[in-house]
């Protein structure tokens, strides 16, 4: 029963609560990384990486880090892994460190991260938390890698920067512009959502407990829109 649960866990990430295309987090460096296939890996992993390590670190100090201050510790958590990070990638793989630019240190504000820390890692065992961390680190990377493999051969006519025939002589260059990425992250999208169209298990946990917005906000209209499935 426990592997069940860890195996749910490690692929939640993958389709059900993929935190691109079901969740929708992270939009910002989807849409801005998802140009070229190897650009789109380099962030998925290195994302996935502090994913893991923050993870790891706020559950194994969930019980220390005080309530009253509990973001700004995951945001000094998160920073530390993603300088670390990215120190590594500016020594070890420059041309991609050129290629993510600002949305390599952006990845201390993704809110994926932020997410998993808040929903998951300050509330389940350091062992759980790795699990969410790789689990929901492949989702973000596959759903990368996805957008960038029809955005780079559709619009530059190429695949991790090698020209494929036809397509090379085809382009479609608004693919690797902002309103292409639009079009291919809203049907990526309405994709996902036919595929797991009443089995996403996120929508159930919604509820306006715990939220800071409830007491000022039309608690009926939520309670309807989640019962909805909106």
């Amino acid at each position: 029963m426990k592997n069940n649960s860890n195996l749910s866990i490690l692929l939640k990430g993958l389709l059900l609560e993929n935190p691109v295309f079901v969740l929708v987090l992270g939009t910002c460096p989807t849409l801005a990384t998802s140009t070229s296939v190897i650009g789109a890996l380099g962030m998925g992993l290195a994302a996935m990486a502090v994913l893991i390590c923050s993870n790891a670190v706020i559950s194994l100090l969930r019980k220390v880090i005080p309530e009253t201050v509990r973001i700004p510790c995951y945001i000094v958590i998160i920073a530390g892994f993603v300088t670390i990070v990215q120190m590594i990638i500016h020594a070890y793989l420059p041309a991609l460190y050129d290629m993510l630019g600002v949305y390599l240190a952006l990845i201390t504000v993704n809110c994926i991260i932020l997410g998993r820390a808040e929903m998951f890692a300050g509330k389940n065992t350091v062992g759980k938390s790795v699990l969410d961390g790789v689990g929901m680190g492949l989702g973000f990377t596959l759903a990368l890698l996805s957008m960038a493999t029809i955005r780079e051969i559709l619009g530059a006519g190429s695949f991790a920067g090698i020209a494929l025939p036809f397509f090379s002589d085809h382009k479609i260059e608004i693919f690797t512009k902002a309103p292409g990425g639009f079009l291919v992250y809203g049907i990526m999208i309405a994709i996902v959502y036919k595929i797991t169209h009443g089995k996403a298990p996120y929508k159930k946990q919604f509820s306006c407990e715990g939220c800071p917005s409830a007491a000022i906000c039309n608690r009926g209209s939520c309670e309807n829109a989640v019962k909805e499935g909106k």
